[in-house]
């Protein structure tokens, strides 16, 4: 009966805890995991990360995920305790990601995650030359396997990013990349129809919203659309480039996630994220929750395709060529636990199609080092004989 009643005041002392956290704060604290196992710095970076970002912000509540480290926790952190395994870290976040109880995550900071094609980050770079927050749309995954169509794709979800993070007219600008002019030509389009884009200038003498080099250093724009590699190397250049490399310190990471019909906000950050980035990343991906993305992404999308977005897509995709095949019959879908790397991103659609002609399934995907087959393992010997064969590898 004693050991009861002990139990009692635990939960009651606990819940009474909470109400205070939460008045003191000003509202309900924000749950975001940290994936905190497979980094190339010490565990101690995650724990100086997430207690910077709590004192910051007193309505983040970090929840670490992954082997409880020895050294204590900061004040006010939560932890979820797995095995020392990338599978049953990401496992966890996903069940917290889905959970609707109060342990549940709002968000999360991770590693590494197999984005499905379609979904993509949007990274936030410090910019040197003046200071200024910048937006990269984007950094990892793929909103399209094409490059124009994601392009097009990114300035809509980065614009919707920036709103989420309350700013109200965010400037735009369209990296100077291969496809760069399509794209700003189907944005004007899109705006003489009526949709919201505010298009950035150059710092150089000539203006205009299609950037240099000198633009991305100034932070001319608060978005700055690019392709997702291109964007990768911009956000890795900026957060280390005080730091020879081996250490992130700058920035917010590589972003939340973002995508069609996508209502999760997951974001990114580097093997080589230090405390710095790794405080930044969670605080953005708390506001990020707050400002309510998801659904930030899909009105961008209503307006966008008020005004000609799906028709602009088809315009910028490739024309089949003469004598092409039909897409092949999916298989029946299987749970996908290995991935296949080493394949153009240009070339993943079709190297999916390889497989699901010899009736193996597989998912096109994109992880933090690049695009990835996903496919069950009973399948993976024969998958890789014929990618090579096909001389996808």
């Amino acid at each position: 009966m004693a050991e009861v009643n002990e139990s009692k005041r635990a939960l009651i002392g606990n819940a009474l805890a909470e109400l205070v956290a939460t008045a003191r704060s000003g509202g309900p604290r924000n749950r975001i995991g940290l994936m905190a196992a497979g980094s190339e710095l010490p565990v101690e970076e995650f724990l100086l990360g997430a207690g910077t970002a709590m004192r910051r912000d007193s309505r983040l509540q970090v929840v670490g995920l992954g082997p409880r480290p020895d050294a204590p926790l900061p004040e006010g952190m939560d932890w979820i305790e797995t095995p020392d395994c990338e599978a049953d870290i990401a496992a966890a976040m996903e069940k917290a990601l889905d959970s609707k109880g109060a342990d549940a995550l709002e968000g999360a900071v991770a590693l590494h995650y197999p984005f499905p094609v379609g979904v993509t980050t949007m990274g936030r770079a410090f910019t040197p030359a003046r200071g200024r927050a910048m937006i990269l749309a984007s950094t990892t995954g793929i909103s399209a396997p094409q490059r124009a169509c994601a392009m097009l794709r990114n300035a809509v979800y980065g614009l919707a990013t920036a709103k989420a993070m309350g700013i109200a007219d965010p400037g735009l600008g369209v990296l100077n990349l291969d496809a760069a002019p399509q794209v700003m030509r189907a944005l004007s389009r899109m705006a003489e129809k009526g949709y919201a884009v505010r298009f950035g200038q150059s710092v150089r003498k000539d203006g205009g919203a299609l950037l240099r080099g000198n633009d991305i250093l100034a932070g001319a724009v608060d978005v700055c659309v690019c392709d997702t590699l291109t964007g990768n190397v911009l956000a890795k250049v900026f957060a280390a480039f005080g730091t020879g490399g081996g250490y992130e310190a700058a920035g917010w990471g590589y972003g939340p996630s973002v995508g069609e019909g996508w209502n999760k906000v997951v974001s990114i950050i580097s093997r080589a994220s230090g405390a710095p980035v790794i405080a930044n990343a969670l605080s953005y991906t708390a506001q990020a929750v707050r400002g309510g993305l998801p659904a930030r992404v899909a009105a961008e999308l209503r307006a966008a395709r008020a005004a000609g977005l799906d028709e602009e897509l088809e315009g910028l995709m490739p024309r089949p060529e003469a004598g092409s095949g039909d897409v092949p019959v999916m298989p029946p879908v299987v749970p996908t636990d290995e991935e296949i790397h080493g394949i153009d991103v240009l070339d993943l659609e079709n190297a999916v199609h390889v497989l699901w002609k010899e009736g193996i399934y597989a998912e096109g995907a994109m992880g933090c080092t690049g695009p990835v087959v996903k496919l069950a393992s009973a399948g993976l010997e024969k998958a890789r004989a014929l990618l090579t064969a096909a001389g996808y590898l």
